[in-house]
């Protein structure tokens, strides 16, 4: 299998405060990795290395056997928050980031947007008449945009309720199941790793290299009361415990 992301002795601080530490990981093609750990290992800050928003760090990261220098057409990136222009609206939002040259057939490009995260029809909805679920939908599409071969989730769905995450959790595979596009989702939610990651990567509590990398192993479509996917969440929290992680996600 061809290696879409590779990250090579990744080196970040903020002043004396040393976030990553000479991390090197890389990630196939057509993969779901999902990056876990305790709040302030760096597991952001590396999406942001990785997607070229963070451009001042040691190391190398190349995508698609490119070095990244600076943000890209070919990497989506969604973050926590759906961060729409509340003045903007939802077809607009979609096509906020396209150069000109991008936005012929833009109605077109909108609507089989839409129609991938199951939101047809809201092309002229303001933020402000979107659900929290439905927002974050809009943020999605608006990250599929430039039909990118890597998309990086930043714990995009922490904000809302469980059932509205389970619900974008299924959209995320159908979308990836359509597309088979390389995704890299930073999560807290260890049923949500197990879930929906081919291979889980364990981030300490001091300044990473990783400490464990878990390959769930479990074929798809996959049901979330299978037994095996419990004994994968117990070797993760396992990992997480070797990491420095005690239960609760507070380090130890």
């Amino acid at each position: 299998m061809t290696v879409a992301i590779e990250a090579a002795r990744i080196g970040k601080r903020f002043g004396p405060h040393v976030v990553l530490d000479e991390l090197s990981l890389t990630i196939r093609s057509s993969e779901i990795a999902c990056l876990i750990g305790p709040s302030g290992c760096g597991k952001s800050t590396l999406l942001r290395v990785l997607s070229g928003l963070e451009r001042v760090h040691t190391g190398h990261v190349r995508i698609d056997d490119r070095e990244v220098t600076g943000p890209s057409r070919a990497v989506g990136f969604m973050f926590q928050e759906p961060r729409l222009l509340p003045w903007l609206t939802v077809r607009d939002n979609i096509l906020l980031g396209l150069p000109p040259a991008d936005r012929r057939d833009a109605d077109a490009r909108v609507a089989t947007l839409l129609a991938k995260v199951s939101l047809e029809g809201c092309e002229r909805a303001l933020p402000r008449q979107l659900s929290g679920g439905m927002a974050q939908r809009v943020a999605l599409a608006r990250a599929l945009a430039t039909e990118p071969g890597v998309l990086l989730l930043d714990e995009p769905f922490s904000a809302v309720d469980a059932l509205t995450r389970m619900s974008l959790q299924e959209l995320v595979l159908s979308i990836w199941q359509r597309t088979r596009i390389t995704i890299v989702l930073v999560t807290h939610d260890l049923d949500e790793a197990i879930y929906l990651g081919d291979r889980v990567f364990v981030l300490p509590a001091g300044p990473p290299a990783l400490t464990e990398v878990l390959a769930v192993g479990v074929p798809r479509p996959r049901d979330r009361r299978d037994p095996e996917l419990a004994r994968q969440r117990v070797a993760l929290m396992e990992a997480l415990h070797v990491a420095g992680v005690a239960p609760g996600g507070w380090p130890r």
